[in-house]
């Protein structure tokens, strides 16, 4: 086919767009500002759907759009407006943010022209980086970020860089991922969005990005200088030994349903680009609960989601990505295929296929939950580690078991390979930050106007004791060792680890667990207010996990020696330091496990990661060894005589050394 988009030639720029059933199809070029239309020039039809014509004289920087026109009958999916200017489905550049206006939405003959409404795409020939290996590699910590609240309350960031992605590169923000431990950013969407309908009226607007017009470019907001911002903040973290993964939204985008406004694909070809009803054509599918979904299925959406991730490869030097509402992408007629044309194709694409490939495993379409049902090359989202860990430090009976299948791996979910495909995370940009989940019992969206009825009702949170703030010192304890649990189990479990920005010392949304449309100091994350104490343990938990080797890897724990080992890779006990029995499991009351794994430290002593999820202290057998010896971690490594007392709702970590071998492991 075709290159799609805007190509520079030695004589000038060939522009060329897609469409199945469109009639006519024009480029209009634009001044300078992006405000006057100077030329409106017919793109004559070609093979294979394609329209394209050659402008000479025109060179970089150049602002265009797309007109389309054909059959207006919305009622049977197609939408062809000519007074509808599109932004190109593969424009690399725009030159302002998408704003919504109700004049979008407005039908044929009714709006009048919306030029003067829309970002205009800009030409530009981007510079290739040299391909290189990704920086992450599956088992390390990603460190979620939403760019624009990460830094605009930083006070070690230059204002002008504030809330954008350069501020990223800023050594005082590479310091804190360093002292974190962090493999790998993963940057929420970063191309460019359009606030949903219902936010302008009242005074909000999409704060984490999750609403795009096109696949491709930069919001403006977060890249002034377009797609260098990125490249040269993914340099510097590279020097820094730091990946950079992009989150991104293929499922759906701010068109949303038959009251949207016509922005681009709409006005393509609609009923190419989207799904639309089987039993009616003005109806659009709603997998993703946005108004519209994309048509993964058809061959030249594949090959624009194909050609925007090989974009921010060769373009930015990008080590991966994840992708929203993920089932979407793997759809055939309607149904998730493990073996759908696109899945495969990330995998088996030079560019792409190396990637790291993340997948948030569900939908709210038919049979949308597909947890460990992406091919082997995907690491998951796991939301059952998230709601079991919270269910057991919640208080939850009968929790134990669980608790440890989550700890060794998830094998109920990822069982079918050697190793597993697990990111657990314990909190999400979606739903409650980990501090107002031992805060807050209950959701408190008031601010979202729409009366606390969005977000999830369910948190599996607990307040203990008082909704909300408090002063109480008995509260503020309880509140911190909850806390620490739910991270030091976090760091304590097997496969990739997430970890949203801000957690790490603290950061409240004051309840709210869908805080899209509060870009504000409600999700800005208040870097004056940083619990340093909570930031230190963080680092010190994110070095014992990078320092002891069973917690590094990625195999499945089966409770076997593997490798020829003498030991198994992992011991269950109870606090009296025997074996769990089948009635030790069963046992609903049951809060306290050590879990004993192989491969604590290189000299081959073991390390015990002992949970006490009850409300009183609880001593710990430790099983002894000839010529090896107990020590603490963390700041205290004193020798163990073989009990261990953990704090009540807490977790202790305890490494065996050879006494022989002890000094140089340490």
């Amino acid at each position: 086919m075709t290159p799609l988009g805007a190509t520079v030639t030695d004589g000038g720029i060939r522009f060329a767009a897609w469409s199945g059933s469109a009639e006519r199809m024009w480029v209009s070029i634009f001044d300078a500002a992006g405000t006057a239309e100077t030329a409106r020039l017919e793109m004559p039809k070609q093979e294979n759907g394609v329209f394209a014509v050659h402008v000479e004289g025109l060179a970089e920087a150049t602002r265009y759009g797309f007109r389309g026109d054909g059959r207006y009958a919305p009622e049977q999916g197609s939408w062809f407006d000519p007074d509808k200017l599109l932004v190109d489905p593969y424009a690399v550049r725009i030159d302002r943010p998408y704003r919504y206006d109700g004049r979008l939405a407005a039908r044929r003959g009714q709006g009048g022209d919306t030029a003067g409404l829309m970002a205009k795409a800009v030409v530009e020939s981007l510079p290739l980086v040299p391909s290189q290996a990704p920086r992450f590699a599956p088992g390390g910590l990603v460190y979620e970020v939403p760019v624009r609240a990460f830094t605009m309350r930083h006070s070690g960031v230059p204002h002008p860089l504030r809330g954008t992605i350069r501020a990223l590169a800023e050594p005082v923000v590479i310091e804190h991922l360093l002292k974190l431990g962090v493999s790998a950013v993963e940057l929420m969407p970063v191309t460019a969005t359009m606030d949903e309908r219902h936010l302008p009226p009242l005074g909000l607007g999409n704060a984490w990005g999750y609403n795009p017009v096109t696949f491709m470019a930069l919001d403006p907001r977060l890249a002034s200088g377009g797609m260098a911002d990125l490249r040269d903040t993914v340099a510097a973290l590279h020097d820094a030994g730091i990946g950079v993964l992009l989150d991104l939204v293929f499922n759906h985008t701010a068109e949303s349903d038959e009251l949207g406004p016509t922005l681009s694909l709409r006005g393509l070809d609609n009923a190419a680009y989207y799904l639309l009803a089987h039993d009616n054509q003005g109806r659009y599918v709603n997998d993703t609960g946005t108004g519209n979904t994309v048509a993964c299925d058809r061959p030249v959406v594949r090959e624009l989601i194909l050609d925007s991730l090989r974009h921010f490869v060769r373009h930015a030097g990008v080590d991966g990505f994840r992708f929203d509402l993920a089932p979407v992408l793997g759809r055939v007629d309607g149904a998730f295929d493990v073996n759908a044309p696109l899945l495969q194709a990330m995998q088996n694409d030079p560019v792409v296929g190396d990637r790291v490939l993340i997948a948030e495993p569900w939908d709210i379409g038919h049979d949308g939950y597909r947890l460990g049902g992406f091919p082997g090359a995907f690491l998951e989202w796991n939301d059952r580690y998230r709601d079991d860990v919270r269910r057991f430090w919640r208080g939850d009976q009968g929790m134990v078991g669980a608790l440890a299948t989550r700890l060794a791996g998830s094998s109920d979910v990822f069982g079918s390979g050697p190793v597993t495909r697990t990111v657990n995370f314990v909190a999400a940009h979606d739903g409650m930050t980990l501090a107002d989940i031992v805060r807050y019992e209950r959701k408190h969206n008031e601010a979202n106007g729409e009366h606390n009825r969005d977000g999830h009702n369910e948190n599996l949170s607990w307040n203990n004791g008082v909704e909300g703030e408090s002063d109480a010192p008995r509260i503020a304890a309880a509140r911190e060792a909850d806390t620490r649990a739910l991270l030091a189990t976090l760091f304590a479990s097997r496969g990739t680890l997430m970890l949203t920005a801000g957690d790490e010392f603290g950061r409240t949304q004051k309840g709210n667990n869908n805080a899209y449309a509060q870009d504000n100091d409600l999700t800005w994350l208040d870097w004056g207010r940083r619990d340093a104490a909570l930031e230190g343990f963080v680092s010190a938990l994110s070095k014992l996990r990078r320092d002891a080797p069973a917690l590094a890897r990625l195999a499945l724990l089966t409770g076997t020696a593997t490798d020829g080992a003498a030991i198994p890779d992992v011991a269950w006990l109870t606090e009296a330091g025997r074996p769990m029995s089948e009635a030790d499991w069963r046992l609903p009351e049951r809060r306290c496990l050590a879990m004993l794994l192989a491969g604590g430290t290189h000299s081959g002593g073991r390390l015990a990661v002992l949970v006490n999820g009850a409300h009183d202290a609880a001593s710990f057998a430790l099983p002894q060894r000839r010529e090896f010896v107990w020590r603490g971690t963390m700041g205290g490594d004193n020798p163990i005589d073989g009990i261990v007392r953990v704090s009540a709702r807490g977790i202790a970590f305890v490494l065996e050394y050879a006494s022989a071998d002890r000094t140089a492991d340490q």
